[in-house]
C-alpha cells in the first residue's frame, strides 16, 4: 500500500528510506493516516525484521513531516509503540558495514537517531519517563563505537535528557561513565552533560554517596583524557563547576586536585593565552573555596631549588590581570563581557585573599616555631616577598580607586553626598538613561566582583602595617558602612519572611563579615575613626548588634532537642559576627579621647536588659560573645564621666549580674563539656577588675 501511494505522486515522491512527501492540502490526510496506521503496526509486531522496516518508515516521516512532527499526541502514539528492548538491541548490535576506518554500524546508527529525534520532539513529562531515560546507560556504552555523526547525537541526547532529575539520576547510576570520558576532548558538550547531571542532582538531594563516587571517579579520568592537551577546557569546566556546587556532596581530599594545580603550573608557564589565564584563574580561586587546605599548600608551597618560585609566578600574574583590568571595568559595565570578566579578576581577587591568609598563618607557625604545621613550607626567601608585599599593595591602590568611582557612580553620585539626596538605582530610574558606567544590571550591593576585591582589601588592610594604605581606604568608609547597612537590611527582610532566619537570602550578598575586617584596619588611623564617626558608623554597627544580641536570646531560649543542626550553626554565626562587631567598636571607644558620648549609652541599656537562660546551656562560642559585649559595655562606663556613670547605676549593677551568671555557668558542668574558656574566663576577670575599680 505504501509503494502505490508513492507512485501515485508521478515519480517526484520519495522512497520509503525517505519518507512521504510533505503536503498540507485536506487530500493529504487520509494518506498520512495510512502511513502512521502502516508504522505503528510494523512498530508493533513480535519479529525484529517488521520492526527494523517500522523504524525506516518511521525515520522517514520525522525527517519530511513538520506539520504532523509538531502533534504531541502523534508523536506519543508512535514513541509508544517502538519498543525500548528493541531500541537497545539496535544499539548494541555488532552488524558492522565497511573494514576499518570506514566500518559503520548502521543500526546503532538507526536507534541512536531514532532516540534523539523523539528526545528533541516529545513533550517534557515524556522525556522524563522510562522510556526515554531508560535509554541513558546503553546510549553511554555506545559511544565508542560511534561514528563521529552519530556520537554527536549521542552527547546532544544525554544533554537534553539530563536537564531532568530523572535523566541526572540516571546517568550517575552508571556504573562506567569512561567511554563518555574518552570522547570529552573532541566532545566538548560532555562537560555540560557531567555539569549538568551533578548540579542536578545535587539539587535534588540525590544521595550522596553515589554521587560523590560518581563526581570523584569521573574527574580523575578527566583529568586522565586531558592529558597532551592544554587542559582549559577542562579547567575551565571544572572551576565552573566547583564553584556551583555543594561542598557536602564533592569528595572530601580528592587525589586529582594535585593532577589539575599541575596543570595549573603548566599553563602558567607556558606564556598563557587570555583564555588560559582564565581557566587557570578560575579554577584556582574555586580549589581555594572548596579544598582551602590542599590547595593551599599545593599552589602556594615553594621549591628552594626554583629560580622563581611557583607561588611568586602565581601570584605576580593574578595581580597583574587585576591591574591591567579594573581601570577600565567601569566602561564595560553595560557590555556583555561584563560578567565573565568580573568573574575572572573576582577569582583573582579571591586568590590573593587566599594567599595573604596562608602567608599570615605561615608566619604565626614559625614565629610560635610550630614546627608540625604544614604552611610553613610557604615562606619565600625574603627578596620575592618583598616583591609580592610592593605588587599587592599597588594593586589595592587601584582597587580603592575603583571601588569609589563604582560606587559614585552607581550609588553616591559623589563622595559623602547624602544618602537622602542619593539617585536610586540605574535600573530604577525613569525618563532618561543611564551613563555607560552605571550599571542597569550588576547593582553595586549584589556584584560578587565588589566582595571579593572588598575581601582582599580589608585582609590586607589588616595584616598589612602600610599607613598610607589605610588613609587612602579611610575615603571608602562610607562605602564599607553603605553596603553592611544594606546587607543587614537584607538579613532583616529575609528574617520577617522566614521565620526570624537572619541569614541573607540565597540571591543577596552579604558584605558584613568583609566590612568589619576592613574597619579594622581602616579605624587604626585617625582618619579613618573621622570618617567612622562621620558616616554614623556606631549607629550602624550597635543596631546590628543589638538585633545579634536578641537573636541568640531568642534561639537558645527557644533551644530544644527539636532544633536543627542549621539553626545552631546559625545562631553561632551570628556570634561569631557579634564578636567581630565588638572588636571594631571597642576600638573605637579606646581611641575616643573625650569620654563617651550619650549616644553611645545605648549599649549599657541593652546589655542590662539581657536575660541570660537560667539552664547555664549556652555553647562557648555564644559566651565569649556576651563576654566581649560585657567587655564593650565596661570600657563605656570606664571612659564615661562620673555624672553618667551615676545614671547608669542600675544598669551596672545588672552588667555584673550577668557577668556572674557566666562566670558560675563557665564553672559548671556545660562550661567544662564546651572547652576550658581560658579567654571566656580573662574577659570576665577583665570585666569585674574594671567595674571594680570604677567603685
Amino acid at each position: 500500500m505504501v509503494e502505490g501511494q508513492k507512485s501515485s505522486d508521478k515519480g517526484k515522491g520519495p522512497d520509503i528510506g525517505d519518507g512521504p512527501r510533505e503536503d498540507n492540502g485536506p487530500e493529504a490526510s487520509q494518506p498520512n493516516s495510512t502511513i502512521l496506521d502502516n508504522i505503528r503496526s510494523s512498530l508493533r509486531r513480535k519479529d525484529d525484521t517488521s520492526r527494523f522496516v517500522g523504524l525506516t518508515m518511521l525515520r522517514a516521516f520525522l525527517d519530511s513531516s513538520s506539520e504532523l512532527r509538531s502533534d504531541p499526541d502523534i508523536l506519543l502514539s508512535l514513541w509508544e509503540a517502538i519498543s525500548p528492548k528493541f531500541l537497545d538491541r539496535l544499539i548494541k548490535s555488532k552488524n558492522v558495514q565497511g573494514q576499518g576506518d570506514k566500518s559503520t554500524y548502521p543500526t546503532l546508527d538507526l536507534g541512536v537517531l531514532v532516540i534523539h529525534r523523539f528526545t528533541l520532539l516529545l513533550p517534557e513529562q515524556a522525556k522524563r519517563s522510562d522510556g526515554l531515560v531508560g535509554r541513558i546507560p546503553t546510549l553511554v556504552d555506545a559511544v565508542l563505537r560511534s561514528s563521529e555523526e552519530t556520537t554527536q547525537r549521542i552527547v546532544q541526547t544525554l544533554l537534553e535528557l539530563v536537564t531532568f532529575h530523572e535523566g541526572s539520576a540516571a546517568l550517575i547510576s552508571v556504573s562506567d561513565l569512561s567511554p563518555l570520558v574518552e570522547v570529552a576532548p573532541s566532545q566538548r558538550l560532555v562537560l555540560s552533560i557531567f555539569d549538568r547531571a551533578w548540579l542536578n542532582c545535587m539539587a535534588a538531594g540525590h544521595g550522596k554517596t553515589p554521587l560523590t563516587g560518581s563526581i570523584d571517579q569521573t574527574i580523575q579520568g578527566l583529568v586522565s583524557a586531558f592529558k597532551g592537551t592544554d587542559g582549559v577546557t577542562f579547567l575551565q569546566f571544572l572551576g565552573d563547576f566547583l564553584r556551583k556546587s555543594q561542598p557536602e556532596a564533592l569528595p572530601p581530599h580528592p587525589r586529582w586536585i594535585q593532577s589539575v594545580v599541575q596543570l595549573v603550573r603548566n599553563l602558567l608557564t607556558s606564556r598563557p593565552n587570555p583564555a588560559a589565564r582564565n581557566a587557570y584563574t578560575l579554577v584556582s580561586a574555586s580549589l581555594l573555596e572548596v579544598y582551602p587546605a590542599d590547595a593551599s599548600r599545593l599552589l602556594f608551597t615553594t621549591d628552594v631549588k626554583d629560580d622563581k618560585p611557583f607561588a611568586y609566578l602565581l601570584i605576580t600574574l593574578i595581580l597583574t590581570d587585576i591591574r591591567a583590568t579594573i581601570p577600565r571595568l567601569l566602561s564595560l559595565l553595560n557590555d556583555p563581557s561584563y560578567p565573565d570578566t568580573a568573574k575572572q579578576i573576582g577569582s583573582a581577587f579571591d586568590i590573593v585573599t587566599h594567599f595573604v591568609g596562608y602567608l599570615v598563618r605561615s608566619i604565626d607557625a614559625l614565629v610560635n616555631e610550630d614546627t608540625e604545621n604544614e604552611d610553613m613550607s610557604i615562606m619565600l626567601p625574603a627578596e620575592f616577598l618583598l616583591k609580592i608585599r610592593t605588587n599587592i599593595t599597588e594593586t589595592m591602590s587601584l582597587t580603592i580607586e575603583f571601588l569609589r568611582d563604582r560606587w559614585d557612580a552607581s550609588v553616591a553620585g559623589a563622595m559623602g553626598l547624602h544618602p537622602d539626596a542619593r539617585p536610586g538605582a540605574a535600573e530604577h530610574w525613569k525618563g532618561y538613561l543611564p551613563i555607560s558606567w552605571e550599571s542597569t544590571r550588576d547593582v553595586v550591593d549584589n556584584d560578587p566582583l565588589i566582595l571579593a576585591a572588598i575581601r582582599a582589601l580589608a585582609l590586607w588592610l589588616r595584616e598589612d602595617d602600610n599607613k598610607q594604605l589605610r588613609k587612602e581606604s579611610a575615603g571608602l568608609t562610607d562605602l564599607f558602612l553603605d553596603l553592611y547597612e544594606s546587607s543587614s537590611s537584607s538579613s532583616s527582610s529575609s528574617s520577617d519572611s522566614n521565620n526570624n532566619d537572619n541569614s541573607i537570602t540565597a540571591d543577596r550578598l552579604d558584605f558584613r563579615s568583609a566590612v568589619l575586617v576592613a574597619l579594622e584596619g581602616v579605624m587604626v588611623e585617625e582618619k579613618g575613626i573621622h570618617a567612622f564617626i562621620k558616616n554614623e558608623g556606631w549607629k550602624i554597627l550597635s543596631k546590628d548588634l543589638f538585633s545579634i544580641l536578641q537573636a541568640v536570646s531568642t534561639a537558645t531560649a527557644s533551644a530544644s532537642a527539636s532544633a536543627s543542626a542549621a539553626d545552631h550553626l546559625r545562631r553561632d554565626s551570628e556570634a561569631v559576627r557579634g564578636r567581630e562587631i565588638v572588636r571594631v567598636l571597642l576600638a573605637f571607644v579606646e581611641s575616643e579621647e573625650h569620654g563617651t558620648e550619650e549616644d553611645w549609652m545605648g549599649v549599657i541599656t541593652a546589655v542590662a536588659a539581657w536575660s541570660p537562660p537560667d539552664d547555664a546551656s549556652l555553647p562557648l562560642v555564644v559566651q565569649e560573645f556576651l563576654a566581649a559585649v560585657l567587655q564593650l559595655a565596661t570600657a563605656l562606663l570606664a571612659n564615661a564621666h562620673d555624672g553618667v556613670r551615676k545614671r547608669y547605676a542600675y544598669s551596672t549593677s545588672a552588667i555584673v549580674g550577668i557577668a556572674t551568671q557566666l562566670q558560675e555557668g563557665l564553672d559548671g558542668e556545660e562550661g567544662r563539656e564546651a572547652g576550658d574558656g581560658g579567654a571566656l574566663r580573662e574577659s570576665l576577670d577583665d570585666v569585674f577588675a574594671t567595674l571594680g575599680s570604677l567603685d
